[in-house]
């Protein structure tokens, strides 16, 4: 596995959590230590020419912060990136960005298409899919399992869950890689301007169709649904399908190749599950923990809000970012967080986020990393490295692009 550099975790003042290369290409743990033991409000240094903002790495700070829906707004962006650019332009439309009554009443029409009837065929075929794309790379018995198992799980329920014809999905793909981050450091911001541009326009014509011929999938709730009495514009069907799809996509891609690596580096936990010493439930939580694919979040302060206990206040207007990485190893909440331990329990990870705006897809999430695990239990027998990784440069997600491994069959 390709080594991290680990930074000196004195050197808070050159720190920049805003470049994705200090996550893809450093270890940061002792770097979250110290901030949580001696600055768990830390105020990050101005870069780029834009305006600090505030780091909260504790576990306790950062769940009352994700409830605190009074003092703290999502509406102008929810993360690091479009919040030192000046704001979401969805904010108001999108439910990730959007608060009160209004996030509530999208959620409700979003969660029509998580119900458990519309789900359970999803389900159904992701325990298909798992199988034979484990079944074809063992036959292989060389893959790059991000790119050839884990890459197609997730892309495919969420797509199902669209309704997204066969043939589009290469094209989603390849845009949603390119939309959140990269697998190398000098990728052109327009690159990723564009794919996003891409995925707005290709479901702005998708939406038109099922307004016409609505179905029972998450793209005709939307085109058909209503609030306060109005028809959702198209602006507003289009941003809420874009963030479904990045959403579903990339976060559960990025944990199950992440619980590969994780086997190769800890065999003790690979040879529990292999051997039943552990449930799949239990694994699929620690996995999540370990993995923590979407590392922060961000909030802006609508009042002046004191924290901490050194006198510290946060301004109104202030950009607030919450790091569920750092919050899920805290030691004051996992006895050992540094440890892959699949029988963990309690653990109450927060990779899906927490309070009102709680992962919409976290139950399908759990259910693509479950087959996936499953599968690799029923299927493989050894996992053996075959080359350098790499990793998702981007200072939102967290894991790896590429991961070469030889799977031999049971």
């Amino acid at each position: 596995m390709s080594s991290l550099i680990t930074p000196d975790s004195g050197a808070l003042d050159t720190l920049d959590l805003a470049d994705p290369r200090t996550h893809a290409e450093y270890d940061l743990t002792q770097v979250w230590q110290r901030l949580r033991k001696e600055q768990p409000f830390y105020k990050h240094r101005p870069v780029g020419g834009s305006e600090g903002f505030w780091v909260v790495s504790r576990y306790e700070d950062v769940s009352t912060l994700y409830r605190d829906t009074t003092r703290f707004t999502s509406e102008k962006g929810n993360v690091l990136t479009t919040l030192l650019m000046g704001g979401d332009s969805a904010a108001g439309m999108m439910a990730a960005v959007t608060d009160g009554p209004r996030h509530n009443d999208l959620r409700r029409i979003l969660l029509k298409a998580f119900s458990p009837r519309v789900l359970t065929g999803v389900v159904e075929n992701i325990q298909a899919a798992a199988r034979q794309l484990l079944l074809d790379a063992v036959a292989r018995e060389e893959c790059d399992f991000a790119r050839d198992v884990a890459a197609h799980i997730p892309l495919n329920a969420i797509c199902d869950l669209m309704a997204v014809p066969q043939t589009d999905r290469p094209f989603v793909l390849e845009c949603t890689e390119a939309a959140l981050g990269s697998d190398g450091a000098a990728q052109s911001p327009a690159v990723a301007w564009q794919a996003r541009n891409d995925i707005l326009a290709y479901f702005e014509k998708l939406a038109t169709e099922r307004r016409k011929n609505p179905g029972t999938d998450a793209v005709s709730m939307l085109a058909t649904g209503t609030l306060e009495g109005k028809p959702l514009t198209m602006d507003e069907i289009v941003v809420n399908c874009y963030s479904l799809i990045l959403g579903g996509d990339e976060t559960s891609r990025l944990s199950m190749t992440g619980a590969v690596a994780a086997f190769l580096e800890h065999p003790d936990q690979w040879r529990a599950l292999l051997d039943g010493e552990v449930g799949v439930s239990t694994a699929v939580e620690e996995v999540l923990r370990w993995t923590t694919p979407a590392i922060h979040f961000g909030r802006s302060a609508l009042e002046d809000v004191p924290v901490g206990d050194r006198g510290q206040e946060i301004k109104a207007g202030d950009i607030v970012t919450l790091w569920n990485n750092s919050a899920n190893m805290d030691e004051e909440v996992f006895a050992d967080p540094g440890r892959f331990d699949l029988a963990r329990t309690p653990n109450k990870q927060i990779a899906f986020g927490y309070g009102p705006h709680f992962c919409l897809g976290a139950y399908l999430g759990r259910a693509e990393i479950a087959a996936m695990l499953t599968a690799l239990r029923d299927i493989v027998a050894t996992i053996e490295p075959n080359g350098e990784p790499r990793r998702v440069y981007s200072n939102l997600l967290s894991g790896m692009t590429s991961l070469p491994v030889v799977l031999r069959p049971a």
